[in-house]
């Protein structure tokens, strides 16, 4: 039997290879050339890419608050919802509920920038996905579609592959990273072309544990943009710091990054149109049933008053271990279902800002959202799935307890 060669010999086999074949003639490099070398050296590329990305991020806020701000607040909040209660008024109150929202929210004056307090599914399910994430996860989708058409992506993934090698990965792990921004859902799918099968489990765990999509992102931008940085800087933190752990703890080859890298070019925007639109549809036909269904439950499990039981029962736990009120408790036990959906539910104006902001973690890495865990049921044999659900429920208390501690000891 031959005896597999290490990457240190694959690699003094290829430069063998390409010393016997390939013939070096001269080159006059373009200006491409010049800004292709620029973006991959870590002097000048680190602060291009830190402009792409603030670029990115402001395009972002723009396009999704152009949207939701101007004009769906006011189509949900002073039309579509004032009308659908009155047309509706008639049901029965269980059906009201889940349907429209708790009747004591239209007993009063309801305001036409508030389109969270109804709760029902014709409501706030069809606020949140169309009113609020669509325009999100298309302006994360579009921005990635362009970075791919240009060739910056690549590029990406080589300035990143020193720091990327610190936790067991190299720099093409950037890229499901940034499609996970997006949705979880495409960003596993995009975890198999990484070599060794730590690599993968490593990627899927952290993208499960610690990458926001879109729809939560969007949530974030809308109800706790002030707290939005915050929550990515910790996100990042754990990210780093858990993929440095598990690189340490699990058996394994990290091979070093092996890709093509295309030159950069003007994009095409029929692909760019084209890649946005699929992308966008899969979203859509994923989350919107699962948001729909999350409000059903909730505003269920409020008409029979099992969700009072359940706060009751999980309070003390939830206030002694992370410092979370029972109010959040309905937003935790959704987000089982959509994690978007849960941060839209959380009771804002009762929490302190240090409280919003671990609610917030704590959706983020607690749990993945179902379709992503369907997701894992098929990219992982069932001992990787009992390693990352087993990876999650350490990172909730190990993550969740640290800051707490963090805000008792700030007063918080």
């Amino acid at each position: 039997m031959e005896q597999a060669l290490t990457v240190d010999q694959r690699w003094d086999l290829v430069d063998k290879i390409t010393k016997e074949t390939v013939e070096v003639g001269a080159y006059e490099p373009t200006l491409r050339d010049a800004i292709a070398g620029v973006t991959v050296r870590p002097l000048t590329g680190i602060p291009f890419a830190i402009a792409v990305l603030y670029g990115f991020w402001t395009f972002f806020g723009e396009f999704a608050g152009l949207f939701t701000d101007g004009f769906f607040v006011r189509i949900f909040g002073t039309h579509w919802i004032p009308w659908l209660a009155e047309r509706l008024a008639g049901l029965p109150d269980w059906a009201f509920v889940i349907l429209v929202g708790d009747r004591a929210v239209f007993a009063e004056e309801f305001l036409g920038d508030s389109c969270f307090a109804a709760g029902g599914v014709l409501t706030t399910g069809l606020f949140m996905p169309f009113g609020i994430v669509l325009w999100a996860v298309l302006a994360l989708f579009l921005v990635l579609a362009i970075l791919e058409d240009t060739g910056y992506l690549p590029r990406l993934a080589v300035l990143l592959d020193t720091v990327m090698h610190k936790i067991g990965l190299h720099g093409f792990a950037i890229v499901p990273t940034l499609i996970s921004l997006g949705c979880n859902v495409p960003g596993v799918t995009a975890c198999r072309p990484l070599e060794t099968r730590k690599q993968r489990f490593m990627m899927i765990a952290l993208l499960g544990v610690f990458v926001p999509c879109g729809a939560q992102i969007g949530m974030m931008e809308e109800l706790v943009p002030g707290l939005i940085g915050w929550v990515f800087l910790t996100l990042a933190v754990g990210y780093l710091g858990f993929g440095w752990v598990l690189n340490k703890i699990l058996p394994g080859e990290s091979p070093e990054i092996l890709m093509d890298v295309p030159p950069y070019q003007a994009p095409q925007w029929s692909n760019i149109l084209r890649k946005t639109w699929m992308r966008t549809q899969h979203f859509l036909l994923v989350a919107v049933p699962f948001v729909l269904l999350g409000c059903a439950i909730v505003m269920a499990l409020y008409t029979t008053g099992a969700m009072d039981a359940i706060a009751g029962g999980l309070e003390g736990f939830l206030a002694t271990v992370f410092g979370v009120p029972a109010s959040a408790t309905p937003s935790l036990v959704v987000g089982f279902l959509r994690k978007d959906l849960a941060i839209g539910l959380l009771p804002i104006e009762t929490m302190t800002n240090y409280q919003v902001f671990k609610s917030v973690i704590l959706l983020t890495i607690y749990f993945p959202c179902l379709a992503t865990f369907a997701m894992l049921l098929r990219e992982l044999n069932w001992k990787e799935i009992l390693g990352t659900l087993g990876f999650l429920v350490a990172m909730i208390f190990v993550f969740g307890g640290i800051l707490n501690l963090i805000g008792m000891a700030g007063g918080w």
